[in-house]
């Protein structure tokens, strides 16, 4: 039987209950539009619930604080003095009714376990699941536990679960390690389709320095434009000569130093551009000391990445004590952190097997947050091998590291590698899992030089120019596509649209029957997503050039899972106009319906017939197209170019693009402008690309 609803609950506190409901949450928001989310008990009243801002915040529900919880606990104690836990029942359940009647999907997340009394009863997210009728996700912490314990854990919570009558959706045992895993599985003997494995990793339990700012009430003395969710592994205190406390640094070290060592605060920030020593994350000065001016006016003037120095008012051991006890927190703007923890959480569970028990409604809503993730999704199902010729751009190192650490696909980068190493370390990132090739030395130069000799002689290009073609990452890049040593190629950030367009034309080329490169947007509107064509490439495409353009950006839809139903965009709707424009678009709807009769068309039509089923009702009552379009093809670039701008700008639609389509292998260009998060969007749906040969 399909499930409307989850409850999560975790036996402990840093049991991960967060971690497993944003991952619920991120695999329920990509095929439902409306999902809520409840917590029938929190903590306290006079404190906002993290778990619920977080969720509320990231996801964009559609629901007011108040009504994603029920009682506190302190009311729920009163109930149960009272005699009354039948009314506080009857209570819980109205408001979980009402959320089940207004949306698609209602996900729970229990208090934790370590929080209730004896008074309380430790069953009590049990009790509330079962009068919910919430199908069971149980989370064990394995965390300092043994493997004896961990099973015994696992055991005792499966038959709680069973005696209570909830159905059992999963058990997650969270922050395991590799080798108790092994042995707790040996004890469980046969495999559990229900149950399991996170593994522990150390970054999603560090504090990073926003956490430390809001702990302890640290100052930012030099921060620039450092990274505040940077995070710090251990807390040194600087107590020896500066010669042998060098010898003691490690990476991601939180370093206390009083204001007036002048010498190790500046052989820090020495260390941090030198090779020869790790890159610490923060400096502490504690008594609330101010460095000297003359100190102060040196660091501000060095240029590159700066440590940044906090100040803190208790003295060094106290300042110390305080900073490890601060506690890790999920924060929602914490990039780096969700993509590991998400990571994670697909790699370690059956997306399928999850899909099947959830109860879809059938509709045809995509917002832009379902769509994202479906990208990922699908990227993820590929695991295609990404190359990135513009390595030494921040932007590109940090979506390369959200890349990897979601599994979204596999990514090579062009550089030298102990300078892309010693950078991305500077920044505090993780590329480790990066294959990092440099084109000026690479065993490939022979080999890819040799063959844009033979791809580009009859143009009159020499053995030696082609060489020195190699030398350029784009091409390098490109030649790698067309090897097979990579599945797609993601530039422009720092490249124009020709410079990386170019060497595509050159070496990999238009597939067979395709007449010309195109590109489209995807336009994610507030409940549709639609593609726009051609939107940047091709300035005035003929009759049969469009028709190609439509062709493949209906293939595009497909792939992307959207009904593909084409508008064939003109100033005039069906036979009402004359003119050579409009005279072009008839033409081009006639060769596409010739070429492709199994695709839905329509042509000429103008956008507000095409988008409006009013309009359409008039304008062309018995069309399978007007009203209802997905797939929007423009006449030429101006019209193209000017519309997906104004309807991005004035509606709020998140372009992503441009997508280019018609290569016989994936290459994708970037706006110098592009985001972080469009950069990852882009090598998504390159990654998509591949596997479905678009």
């Amino acid at each position: 039987m399909k499930i409307k609803s989850l409850y999560i609950a975790a036996q402990e506190r840093s049991a991960g209950s967060l971690f497993i409901t944003m991952g619920m949450m991120e695999l329920l928001k990509r095929n439902l539009h409306r999902v809520a989310f409840f917590r029938p008990v929190i903590s306290s009243a006079t404190q906002r619930d993290g778990d619920i801002s977080f969720i509320l915040e990231r996801y964009g529900l559609d629901m007011a604080y108040d009504e994603c919880y029920g009682y506190t606990l302190d009311e729920v104690e009163e109930f149960l003095v009272k005699g009354q836990e039948y009314l506080l029942y009857e209570n819980l359940i109205a408001k979980f009714k009402r959320l089940e009647e207004h949306y698609d999907f209602v996900l729970c997340e229990g208090i934790r376990k370590s929080f209730l009394s004896p008074l309380l009863g430790y069953d009590l997210n049990l009790k509330i699941a079962q009068n919910f009728g919430a199908s069971y996700i149980n989370i064990v912490s394995a965390k300092e536990k043994s493997p004896k314990e961990i099973y015994e854990e696992i055991t005792l919570e499966n038959e709680a679960i069973a005696k209570s009558g909830c159905s059992h959706f999963a058990s997650f045992v969270n922050r395991i390690e590799a080798p108790v895993k092994e042995s707790v599985m040996k004890l469980l003997g046969k495999r559990d389709e229900r149950l399991y494995f996170l593994r522990e990793v150390q970054e999603l339990r560090m504090p990073t320095l926003e956490d430390l700012i809001e702990s302890v009430g640290a100052k930012a003395v030099i921060m620039g434009e450092y990274d505040r969710l940077r995070t710090f592994k251990n807390v040194k205190i600087a107590a020896l000569s500066l010669e042998n406390f060098l010898n003691h640094i490690e990476e991601g070290d939180l370093v206390i130093v009083p204001a007036d060592r002048s010498e190790i605060i500046l052989a820090l920030y020495s260390a941090l551009h030198s090779a020869n020593y790790p890159n610490i994350a923060a400096i502490v000065s504690p008594f609330s000391m101010e460095l000297h001016p003359n100190i102060t006016k040196l660091i501000e003037g060095l240029k590159g990445a700066k440590i940044p120095l906090l100040s803190i008012d208790t003295d060094t051991l106290e300042s110390a004590q305080k900073i490890m006890n601060v506690q890790a927190r999920l924060r929602v703007n914490a990039k780096r952190k969700i993509a590991l923890a998400l990571g994670i959480f697909y790699e370690s569970i059956d997306i399928e097997a999850f899909e099947k028990r959830i109860a879809r409604t059938q509709n045809s809503v995509i917002t832009p947050q379902m769509f994202e993730y479906k990208l990922f999704a699908m990227a993820h199902a590929e695991q295609k091998t990404i190359v990135l010729p513009e390595s030494y751009d921040e932007r590109i190192l940090r979506a390369a590291e959200i890349v990897l650490r979601r599994g979204v696909a596999k990514i090579i980068l062009l550089g030298e590698k102990e300078r892309l190493r010693e950078h991305s370390r500077r920044l505090g990132l993780d590329l480790e899992d990066a294959y990092i090739i440099n084109p000026k030395t690479s065993s490939y130069q022979e080999e890819f030089a040799e063959l844009f000799y033979e791809k580009r002689k009859a143009k009159g290009i020499s053995r030696k120019a082609a060489k020195e073609f190699m030398d350029n990452e784009n091409y390098f890049a490109t030649m790698m596509v067309e090897c097979g040593y990579a599945d797609g190629m993601v530039s422009g950030a720092v490249h124009t649209t020709a410079d990386t367009l170019r060497p595509a034309l050159q070496i990999i080329k238009t597939k067979e029957g395709v007449s010309l490169v195109s590109s489209i947007f995807f336009l994610c509107f507030e409940t549709k997503v639609a593609l726009y064509g051609d939107c940047a490439l091709n300035e005035d495409p003929n009759a049969a050039e469009l028709c190609d353009i439509a062709i493949a950006s209906a293939e595009s839809a497909k792939a992307f899972g959207i009904e593909a139903k084409i508008a064939m965009l003109s100033y005039s709707t069906g036979e009402s106009g004359h003119g050579a424009d409009v005279d072009k678009v008839r033409e081009a709807t006639r060769l596409l319906k010739q070429k492709r009769p199994d695709l839905l068309v329509e042509g000429p039509i103008q956008y507000d017939a095409a988008v409006s089923k009013e309009v359409a009702r008039i304008k062309m009552p018995d069309s399978k197209v007007a009203g209802e379009a997905t797939v929007f093809i423009f006449p030429d670039l101006n019209s193209g170019n000017n519309t997906y701008k104004a309807l991005q700008r004035s509606s709020g639609a998140v372009a992503i693009g441009p997508i280019l389509q018609g290569l016989k292998k994936p290459v994708n260009d970037l706006s110098r402008g592009a985001l972080v998060e469009d950069i990852v969007n882009t090598i998504a749906i390159t990654a998509i690309q591949a596997g479905s040969n678009l």
